[in-house]
């Protein structure tokens, strides 16, 4: 093995071992939430975003503060609420009578760790005003454009319950999210722990891991992380599978007829888009680097096909009737598209 190799073999292990103390450091205040510290830290090395979905008493908050201080971040939080307007997030133009000029007055967008708590407590029109700052990393205000602080991530929470005074968020902002991870109820055991604390794991103190440099030098090993053409394939027919005016033809392994064995085209009005790929593929590489691999295996695009596919396929009335959810036919599909 040449120097080189051992160099990079040295990075992944000292990578790992980082996502470890990561980890540990969490697990002093969130009682089995590793999945929503490790969805974070997975878009954050992406350059992705997250929607984080689950009832009220969740620690869902609490997620986000703690990896914000962790990782040693700059942290903001905005509460969406019905009469929040698109300035309150990005900013403003201020007028000073004593100069006669405008000034800018920057929104909490400016940071690196934004928590946009309730999302889909505010209409559209709020909503929107992330769009720029999730898609190109810049917020325009009047006629200026200004990059955001660099790394940045939105962390937004919704409550899948309430209906009244909410709305709904828009496919096309969805879509810019890189993960919906679905927040679940903890068990016995964990609620018995939860409760002992009494609610004070917010008080508990953690320790600083990660800073800028750190995580600039793990994506920077994501793009080493090596995926062989046989999963990319694998990838493309899992997303291709989502698309209903695709069921019959052959995509890559795909066959039709292994689609019409189990037909859950009926379920999907709209599939993923080919965002949904790329965001596949790039999780796969940080679920690799996180167990000390320079390459990517099969059960590391599945174990992160949930996350990634459930908030990108609309599902059709049939759905609705019949009870079906996107887990259900993301479950199906990953049955259904041979392995590699």
């Amino acid at each position: 093995m040449d120097s080189n190799s051992n160099i990079n073999a040295e990075k992944f292990e000292i990578c790992r071992k980082l996502v470890a103390l990561c980890r540990e450091e969490a697990s002093k205040r969130l009682v089995g939430q590793s999945q929503v510290i490790d969805g974070i830290l997975t878009a954050m090395l992406c350059g992705g975003h997250v929607l984080l979905e689950g009832v009220p008493g969740l620690a869902k908050t609490l997620a986000v503060k703690t990896f914000a201080e962790i990782s040693g971040l700059d942290f903001k939080r905005i509460q969406f609420t019905p009469d929040l307007l698109p300035a309150d997030v990005s900013g403003t133009l201020i007028y000073e009578q004593n100069k006669g000029t405008f000034s800018v007055r920057k929104g909490p967008v400016f940071t690196n760790v934004v928590l946009a708590d309730e999302i889909n407590r505010s209409p559209a029109k709020v909503q929107s005003a992330l769009l720029e700052a999730m898609a190109e990393q810049q917020v325009t205000i009047g006629e200026q454009t200004y990059k955001l602080p660099q790394p940045f991530i939105v962390l937004a929470t919704q409550n899948p319950i309430d209906q009244e005074g909410t709305y709904s968020l828009p496919e096309a902002e969805l879509d810019r999210f890189l993960l919906k991870i679905v927040v679940p109820y903890p068990t016995v055991q964990e609620e018995i722990q939860i409760v002992q604390t009494a609610g004070k794991a917010a008080e508990v103190p953690v320790r600083q891991i990660l800073d800028t440099s750190k995580l600039r030098e793990m994506r920077t090993l994501v793009d080493s992380v090596k995926c062989d053409e046989k999963i990319i394939g694998y990838i493309v027919s899992i997303v291709n599978a989502t698309r209903p005016n695709l069921v019959k033809k052959t995509t890559g392994r795909l066959a039709v007829s292994s689609l019409r064995k189990d037909d859950f085209s009926k379920y999907i009005s709209f599939g993923a888009s080919p965002r949904t790929g790329i965001a596949l593929l790039q999780c796969a590489k940080v679920r690799a680097l996180f167990a000390g691999r320079s390459f990517v295996l099969p059960d590391d695009v599945k174990a992160c096909a949930f996350d990634v596919i459930r908030h990108r396929i609309v599902l059709s009335y049939e759905a609705s009737a019949d009870g079906v959810t996107s887990d259900d036919l993301i479950e199906k599909i990953l049955a259904v598209v041979p392995l590699p």
